[in-house]
Formats: structure tokens, C-alpha cells, sequence
């Protein structure tokens, strides 16, 4: 396009090479309303202006609000049309001069109106039942054609009559409903332009508010203190606001009102009277508003306002007792005196009095309204007291006391006879009521008491009664007294008489019912008390021509019945009865013979047994408890009673707490069960347990008992009174701590006792020492005298005798054990003394002998012996034996030694060897009793290192048994062997003894307590 331009432009230069040739570029243009746009105008050929002119034909100027012009060359000009509006509409025209010569071209320009919303506002709110009307202003030119649509489908008006599309594009719903709320959109097209589009708005249905009282009428009490609650529930859309008025005034949260967060609740506090009426519950919205009505009825306690105290004295013609209340509604008013109720009828009002009159007509009740009148005619001293005035309503009541205050002469009460007998004190009573109070005189043949001669007579008085206590010494002190009383009303006297008792007369027995065990007699009161109260009735029964004997029971009221127990079965006997007084036994009454029954088998059945004799259900068990050792258990006892003529079948038990109504599951126990242990109990409470006895005829009476538990012991006092504790990690050291005392203790105990364990090993590996008991200066002089000269070394000496004792051939070898006994008794007879090895510190030559020899015994017998010595100035005890036996004793062991000593430890597999010449300690040899000499029996067993008892010697014996026990070494072996050390075994079969390789190692026990004959060593 642009290359055919240019040939154009060519040609029209080349052709007219002179003339001004003027283009508007675009040739034509459309302008939306509001929007800007530039035209350009090229000039061929030499021009020396080039103007714009408005469609008013005006020149435009270069710079303008609407319209500008600029030149960017020499050829070109540009103008702009800036926010076009409808007055920019017309042609243009671009002039080009150069002199004389002119060129101009034009451009038509339209301005037209695009889709434009003017007004379409969201959201739209409406209220529900209304006629809507949805805004939608939209402008184009040409005109839109509007559409609308709800929810994504468009909106037919023809189909749906709520539905108009007006002519302003609006869109028109009748009778909205919630349902119609949503999105709606607006839609706007021109169709010459194909131009679209679309405004969205939200459409809100507002729902007037609907409210309901709770509650419509709402009751409270005033003058109490208390509350009262008005509540309403509204709805609606948007939620409703709810307030609350009263008298016009709208209530808000404060120090007599308290409103919820919604609202909803009205609470009024301390309610009084004058809050009573209506308050409206308004609900608002922007749909509008709408109020119920709640009504608070207020109404009061009775309350006594006015009352009054009356006094008046006997006689008089009447006296009236006022009393007034309040309240709402309007109070009933009653009186009352002791058990007598003053009132009649239904309220009086102002109009029509109610009246009550009593039977006698001295008491007249009035009321009118609030105000009640107790009217009391012909006063008498019982109208003297306190009457109760009770005002009451629906709502509560109130009550005061009115005290009517009568004075009135003394009146004088009393029992007129007292008896008593000489030496008994008596008391004469003279009872009186008087007011004001009365002075009381005692009188007796005119002369006032007690007088100056009666040391037997005293009075105490009291306001309301006087007591004339008389002690009679003769038969003169009985007879009449008189009793004056007298205060300003008047005066009053009157007689009392004291007469003589006597002992009761005797009853009369009517009956005997007896039983197996007991005998029920039935009796009747004497005819006369003798004037003083019977206290006790004896009964006395016997075998015939016996002693009687006889128990006293306490009388009570109506008491008719006695049964006595401790009965024979089957045997005859008489008994009678007394009664018993104050002043004495009275006659015994005539003696009735009757027979026990027999005792019943328990398995004769009831039915049997009824037809044979009278039978009944037994006594009541009588029931004894304590509280048991554990403190939350009771141990329950009883006593059987008389079982009624039949066997008991059992115990039924029954317990419960006495803070609870419900019983514990009933427990049943065999007939011959004495007691009960209930445990588990509850600490500290009380408990009550019934026992009952049970026959073929029926149950018992429950034998009742209340026992409490102790209180629960407190393990930790301070912890329970709040105290501060140790914490656990107090704790946990206290316990490592104890924990690791026990295992320096079980150490040590190791170390003296076995000579092993951990400070054993300390002492023998980095402190050169053996052992508790030996020194060390010896343990040095010994390692000196073996390291020395290693050529040396102990000597073993074997000597055996091959005989056979008559016991070992008639018995097999025996192998010892861990069980087998070191040395076992021997009889008397054996001709038999072990040898005995000493092994004791040297403190001069430093050497070890081993030797091994037999004893000197009888031939029969065969013995070898293992004898480890050392020289030392230490003192053997001598040893007692028969003189066919004994062996002189070595002279080295008889050297005194104050102190005992205790041979350090030997390990054979560690000294160094030495030749027969080395040796330079003699052997020592001490000769002992047989064991069967010893009293003590056994000296030890090989399962332990330590002797059975307490006392150790200093010696390690070996000894081979005589007779049936094969030769047991007890040795402790702790170090392993290299294989040079010696063990003899004694083999009773083959007669033989051999030295075998073995571990052994031979350690001495310390000697705790010297033996009790003197003579005795332990291994």
C-alpha cells in the first residue's frame, strides 16, 4: 500500500511539480465518547503553513483543553482530540498555503457512545413481601438492548408474571421472597457494534423480625434479695437487635439491670415492689421492628408491722391483743396459744368483717384487712402467756410473738400424800403459780418450820415450787403440814400429808409356762404398794425339799411377766415371788410347782414337736464385741439364751454403718458358732450388728451391739499436716547410700570371717597383708625365710598303719561330702586320739613342716593325720584322755603365751621348695580327748569354713573317723595349685593311703572363745 502511495505521490510531483498536494491520515474517524484520538495531515510540496480548523470553521490553536495541534516537520501537522464528547463531533479541515497557493483536505469525525453503567449499585437490599425494583442504568449509542439473568439463567418476564423488565432496563419482582436473594447480572449489547457488556449485583431480602416472650408473665418476690429473669427469642434477617423498655425508658446494663450479650435475657436485681408492671422486648432490623410484652408481678412476704404487749390482772372484763401485716397479696392473720388455734373463716376485707367466736365466748377474733384483733373476755391466770401471731400468704408467712402478762394470787399444786418411812428422807412438794412471784411459808400446828428444835426438817424452794424435806426419827414427825403462799394479789394455803409406808403385800402367781432351760412366770401386782413405787420383784425357785434359790429383776411399768433361766430339762421345781420397796422385802407369795420340758432333737420335726408340747422361738443371744487388733475390724461374740424348747438351726448376722440406712447382705452361721469377725470396715465409724437366733419355731429378737472402728493409723504425720517432706532425691540417695554401707558391711564381714571378698584383695594384692589375725612382722619373716633359700621345702611325712578295723570290713567306703560332718562321736571304748595340727606364727625360725602321720591308737584302728606346724613360745592347753591313750604332750607347747594368736595364712602352692636339710622347726604334736569324750558332739561340718558354733581354735585338726566315716579335710581352696601341693586321702577299702596333686589351701580360723573344757579344737 505504501509503494503504490509513493508512485502516486511521484507521478502528482512530477506532473505538477508546482502545485500543494494535502492528505489527512485516517481519511475518516469514530471516537467513543470519552476516549482521545490524533489525526495527521502531510503536505507535498514547499507550504509555509499548515493549519487546523474546527468543524465552527475556527482555527485551532496549538495547545488547547480539547483539542491541540503540533507540528512535528515542516510537512506534517497532528491534531488531538483529548476526551471526546458529543461536541467534538464534525469536520475538520487541514490547510496548507505557500503564498498564493492553497491545499487543504477534511475528516469527518463521529463521536459515538459506548456500553456505559451508569447506575447499577450491589448490593441491593429489599424487604421480603415487598415489590422490588433491581437498578440497572446503562447508556450506549445506539441504545443497549438489556437482558437479565438470575443464578445463570436468563430471566423470561413473559413465563414468570413477578418478573418485568422495565423500560429503563430495571428489572421489576413482585412479592419478593428469601428465596428471590442471590446474584443477579445485568447484561447490555449493541448489536450494530457487536459490543457486550455486563454488570453483577447482589440482591439482599431483608426479614422483618419475629419475637415470643419465654415467659409472658413472670412472678418474683420482693424485699428479699432475689432476681428476676425476662426473657424473649427474636429472628430475622439481618439478625435483630433486641432492647428493653419499661414505662417508656429503654433499659440498660447497670446496678439494677443486667442485659445478656443479645439482649435477649433482662435480668432485674433486688427486686421490689415498684418494678412490678410491663416491659416491652423490642427486636429491630432493617426490615423493621417488631415488640412483646412481659408482665413482672412483684409480690411481698407477709410482714407483722404493728403489735402490742398487754397486761392485765385476773378478773378483768377483757383485754384485747393487736396485730397488723403487709404483703401481696394481702396477708391471712391467725392466732394461736400452745395447741389452740384462733381463726375462722376466709380474709376479711374492709367491707364485711370476718368474726369468730369460741364456744365459751371469751375469745373473739376480728379482722378488717390488714389488722386482726385477739379479743380475750373474763380474764383468767391461764390466759398468762405467749400467743403467736401468724400472718401468711401464697408467698410465705411471718410470725410474732405477743405476751399477754396476767397477775393473779398464788395458786397451789401438788400431791398431797407422801409416804416414807422413819429414817427415809421425804420430800413434801408444794407447787404454786403466782405473779407476781409469791414468799412460801411451811406451818405445822400453827408454828411456821423448821423450828428452832426439828434438826430433821429443811427447805429449798425454787419461783415454782417450795420442798419441805423431812427426815422422820419417831412416829410423831408424821401428820399434816401446811404450805401458805402470799403475794400482793392475795394469799393461798393448803395441806399436805406424810404418812407411814409399808413393805408391798406379795403377788400372785398365775401361771408357770416352762421350757427346756427357762420358765416363764406370769404374775399379778400386789394388791397394795405399801405407798412407796415397787422397785424390784424377787423370784426364788428350788427342787423340791432344797435350798431356794432366787434372782431379783427391776420392775417396770405393766411388768407381768419373769422368766428365769439356768434351768434343768425335765425336772420339777417350785417357785415363788416377793415384791420390793423403798421401805423393805414384802411377803413371798405361795409356791407354784411346775416341770421343765424336755430338749428337743434336732431332728424330731416341728411339726411333731408342736403337737408335744408348748414350743416358742428362742431368747435374743446376748452380744458381747471388741475391736479387732488391725483396728478396721470387730469381733463379734454372743452367749446362747433359752432356745425355746426346740434347737437352734443358726445365726443370721447382720451389720451395717449407723450413717446409712442400707444393711449389709445377712450372713448365716451354723448352730454351734460362738462369733463373728467382721473385717474391712470402714475407720472411724460406727457400727451396729444384729444377731439373730433362729429355731423350728421362728426367729429370735435381734441381740443388738454398737462397736466403733478406730481411726486410720497415719503412716506420715508431717506429710498429712502439710509439713515439708524429703523429696525423692533425698530418697534415692538416702537408699544408695544404705545400699552401699550393706556391701562395705557384707565386705568386711567377708574379710574376717572367709578371708575373701574385695578389701581381701586389697589388702593381699597392694598392702602385702594376709588377713585379720595375722601380723605382719611374721608374714615378712616368713617371706624372708622362704625366699631365702628356695632350695627348701616342706617336708610330708605319710605314715599309715594297714589294718582293717572289724567296722570296715562289714561296711563299704564312704566318700565324704559337703554334708559330712569333720569329726563324728565315737563310743566311749575307742581306744583312739587324733592328732592335732598346730599351725602358728614362728617368730624364730620361720619355717613350715608338713607332716603326716598316724595316731597313736589301738591296732584296730587306722588313722592318718596331716600335721602343718610351725614353731612358736605359744601355750597348748593340755588335753584330757585315758592314760591308755594319752600322749605325752611336746615340751615346746607348754610355753606360756598371754595373748592368743591367730596363724596367718598358709598357701603350700606358693612357698618355695626346700630340702629335707632345711628344716629347723621340730614337729609339734598335741594329743586331744576322743570326740566321744566331748559333750558337745560334732565339731564341724566340711559345708562351711567357719565351725558350727562360736568357738574356733586356733588349730587345723584333719582327722580321719575310727570306725563308719571315711577322713574328710575342710579346707578353703581359693587360689588355684601349680600342682606341688600335698592332699591325703584315706581309702578304708584298699587299706591305702595316696598323696595326690591337688588345689589346696589351708588357712587357720581365729580363735573367738576358748573352748568350754579347754581341750577342744574346731576346724
Amino acid at each position: 500500500m505504501l509503494q503504490i502511495r509513493d508512485i502516486i505521490w511521484g507521478l502528482l510531483v512530477i506532473g505538477c511539480a508546482a502545485a500543494i498536494q494535502v492528505q489527512i491520515t485516517p481519511n475518516q474517524g469514530e471516537i467513543s465518547m470519552g476516549d482521545s484520538k490524533f489525526f495527521l495531515c502531510e503536505v507535498v510540496g514547499d507550504a509555509k503553513e499548515i493549519d487546523w480548523y474546527a468543524p465552527s470553521g475556527e482555527k485551532i490553536h496549538s495547545s488547547g483543553q480539547d483539542l491541540s495541534v503540533s507540528r512535528t516537520d515542516d510537512a506534517t501537522a497532528v491534531l488531538t482530540i483529548y476526551h471526546a464528547n458529543i461536541d467534538s463531533a464534525g469536520i475538520y479541515k487541514c490547510v496548507a498555503k505557500n503564498g498564493d497557493k492553497e491545499a487543504q483536505a477534511t475528516v469527518q469525525v463521529k463521536i459515538f457512545q459506548k456500553i456505559t453503567f451508569q447506575s447499577a449499585p450491589s448490593p441491593q437490599e429489599f424487604n421480603e413481601g415487598e415489590d422490588a425494583d433491581i437498578v440497572c442504568d446503562v447508556v450506549s449509542s445506539p441504545p443497549p438492548t438489556v437482558i437479565w439473568k438470575h443464578k445463570g439463567s436468563v430471566i423470561e418476564a413473559a413465563k414468570d408474571v413477578r418478573y418485568k423488565i422495565m423500560d429503563n432496563g430495571h428489572l421489576q419482582i413482585r412479592s419478593l421472597k428469601k428465596t428471590d436473594e442471590g446474584m443477579y447480572t445485568c447484561e447490555a449489547r449493541v448489536m450494530a457494534r457487536g459490543e457486550i457488556d455486563f454488570k453483577m449485583m447482589k440482591v439482599v431480602v431483608n426479614v422483618l423480625p419475629t419475637i415470643r416472650a419465654r415467659q409472658p408473665d413472670v412472678n418474683a418476690t420482693a424485699d428479699i434479695g432475689s432476681s428476676a429473669l425476662l426473657a424473649c427469642d427474636a429472628d430475622g434477617f439481618p439478625e435483630p437487635t433486641v432492647t428493653w423498655t419499661h414505662n417508656s425508658i429503654v433499659l440498660e446494663t447497670g446496678d439494677k439491670y443486667s442485659l445478656n450479650e443479645d439482649g435477649s435475657e433482662l435480668v432485674i436485681k433486688d427486686v421490689k415492689k415498684v418494678d412490678e408492671g410491663d416491659y416491652n422486648c423490642i427486636a429491630k432490623n432493617k426490615a423493621g421492628q417488631k415488640s412483646e410484652e412481659v408482665s413482672l408481678n412483684v409480690f411481698v412476704q407477709p410482714k407483722i408491722t404493728f403489735f402490742n404487749n398487754q397486761t392485765a390482772s385476773e378478773f378483768d372484763e377483757q383485754v384485747t391483743l393487736l396485730c397488723e401485716a403487709m404483703g401481696d397479696p394481702t396477708p391471712t392473720i391467725s392466732w394461736s396459744f400452745g395447741n389452740r388455734v384462733f381463726t375462722e373463716g376466709e380474709q376479711a376485707s374492709w367491707t364485711r368483717p370476718d368474726k369468730y367466736e369460741s364456744l365459751d365466748r371469751n375469745v373473739v377474733v376480728r379482722s378488717h384487712a390488714r389488722v386482726s384483733s385477739l379479743i380475750l373476755k373474763n380474764v383468767q391466770y391461764i390466759y398468762a402467756g405467749e400467743y403467736l401471731c401468724i400472718a401468711s400468704n401464697s408467698i410465705g408467712q411471718d410470725n410474732q410473738n405477743i405476751y399477754l402478762e396476767v397477775r393473779y394470787a398464788p395458786k397451789l399444786l401438788g400431791r398431797v400424800t407422801t409416804y416414807t418411812w422413819e429414817g427415809n428422807p421425804a420430800n413434801i412438794s408444794c407447787e404454786l403459780e403466782a405473779h407476781p412471784r409469791a414468799s412460801v411459808v411451811w406451818f405445822r400446828d400453827g408454828f411456821q418450820l423448821p423450828s428452832p428444835n426439828a434438826t430433821n426438817m429443811k427447805i429449798y424452794s425454787t419461783p415454782t415450787i417450795s420442798y419441805l424435806e423431812i427426815t422422820p426419827v419417831s412416829q410423831n414427825d408424821f401428820g399434816s403440814y401446811n404450805c401458805t403462799a402470799n403475794n400482793e394479789m392475795g394469799t393461798e394455803s393448803k395441806e399436805f400429808l406424810l404418812i407411814q409406808a409399808e413393805v408391798p403385800s406379795a403377788p400372785e402367781i398365775q401361771q408357770v409356762e416352762p421350757f427346756s432351760s427357762t420358765a416363764v412366770v406370769e404374775f399379778e401386782e400386789p394388791d397394795s404398794m405399801g405407798g412407796v413405787p415397787i422397785i424390784k420383784y424377787r423370784v426364788e425357785w428350788r427342787l423340791p425339799g432344797k435350798e431356794w434359790t432366787g434372782m431379783e429383776y427391776d420392775a417396770n411399768d405393766d411388768m407381768t411377766r419373769i422368766t428365769i433361766v439356768g434351768l434343768k430339762p425335765e425336772t420339777t421345781y417350785e417357785v415363788r415371788m416377793s415384791a420390793i420397796n423403798g421401805k423393805g422385802k414384802g411377803e413371798n407369795s405361795l409356791a407354784s410347782t411346775f416341770k421343765t420340758e424336755p430338749v428337743l432333737s434336732s431332728t424330731v420335726p416341728p411339726s411333731i414337736a408342736a403337737t408335744t408340747m408348748a414350743l416358742r422361738e428362742p431368747t435374743a443371744p446376748k452380744l458381747e464385741g471388741k475391736v479387732h487388733n488391725d483396728g478396721n475390724s470387730l469381733k463379734v461374740t454372743w452367749i446362747k439364751q433359752d432356745d425355746g424348747g426346740s434347737p437352734i438351726k443358726h445365726y443370721l448376722v447382720r451389720y451395717k454403718a449407723k450413717h446409712v440406712s442400707d444393711w449389709k447382705p445377712e450372713i448365716r452361721l451354723p448352730n454351734n458358732s460362738e462369733y463373728i469377725l467382721l473385717s474391712g470396715l470402714d475407720w472411724n465409724t460406727e457400727y451396729e450388728v444384729r444377731v439373730v437366733a433362729e429355731n423350728h419355731q421362728g426367729k429370735s429378737e435381734p441381740g443388738i451391739l454398737s462397736l466403733r472402728t478406730t481411726v486410720e493409723p497415719t503412716a506420715i504425720p508431717d506429710a498429712l499436716d502439710g509439713g515439708s517432706g524429703l523429696g525423692t532425691g533425698a530418697i534415692v540417695g538416702i537408699l544408695i547410700v544404705v545400699f552401699i554401707l550393706l556391701l562395705v558391711g557384707v565386705d568386711v564381714t567377708c574379710y574376717f570371717l572367709n578371708k575373701c571378698g574385695l578389701l581381701m584383695c586389697i589388702a593381699v594384692n597392694f598392702c602385702g597383708k594376709a588377713g585379720p589375725g595375722a601380723k605382719s612382722k611374721d608374714i615378712e619373716e616368713g617371706k624372708a625365710a622362704f625366699t631365702k633359700d628356695e632350695s627348701k621345702e616342706p617336708i610330708v611325712e605319710v605314715r599309715t598303719e594297714e589294718e582293717h578295723t572289724p567296722n570296715q570290713e562289714g561296711r563299704g567306703p564312704t566318700e565324704p561330702n559337703e554334708t559330712t560332718p569333720l569329726t563324728d562321736p565315737e563310743p566311749a571304748a575307742a581306744d583312739t586320739t587324733p592328732m592335732v595340727v598346730n599351725l602358728l606364727p614362728s617368730t624364730t625360725a620361720n619355717s613350715v613342716t608338713e607332716s603326716l602321720s598316724t595316731a597313736q591308737s589301738s591296732p584296730a584302728s587306722e588313722s592318718t593325720t596331716l600335721t602343718i606346724s610351725t614353731s612358736s613360745p605359744t601355750k597348748v592347753a593340755p588335753t584330757k584322755s585315758s592314760p591308755k591313750n594319752s600322749t605325752a604332750p611336746h615340751p615346746s607347747s607348754l610355753k606360756a603365751d598371754p595373748q592368743p594368736n591367730v596363724g596367718p595364712l598358709v598357701d603350700l602352692s606358693d612357698t618355695p621348695k626346700v630340702g629335707p636339710s632345711s628344716l629347723q622347726t621340730p614337729l609339734v604334736i598335741d594329743s586331744v580327748t576322743p570326740p566321744s569324750a566331748n559333750a558337745d558332739g560334732p565339731q564341724s561340718k566340711c559345708d562351711s569354713v567357719k565351725a558350727p558354733d562360736s568357738t574356733q581354735s586356733k588349730d587345723l585338726q584333719v582327722d580321719g573317723p575310727p570306725k563308719d566315716a571315711p577322713n574328710a579335710l575342710c579346707t578353703d581352696s581359693t587360689t588355684p595349685a601349680q600342682n606341688d601341693g600335698k592332699t591325703v586321702k584315706d581309702d578304708n577299702t584298699k587299706n591305702e593311703t595316696e598323696v595326690k596333686n591337688a588345689t589346696a589351701e589351708v588357712k587357720t580360723v581365729p580363735n573367738e572363745a576358748p573352748q568350754a573344757n579347754g581341750n577342744e579344737s574346731k576346724a
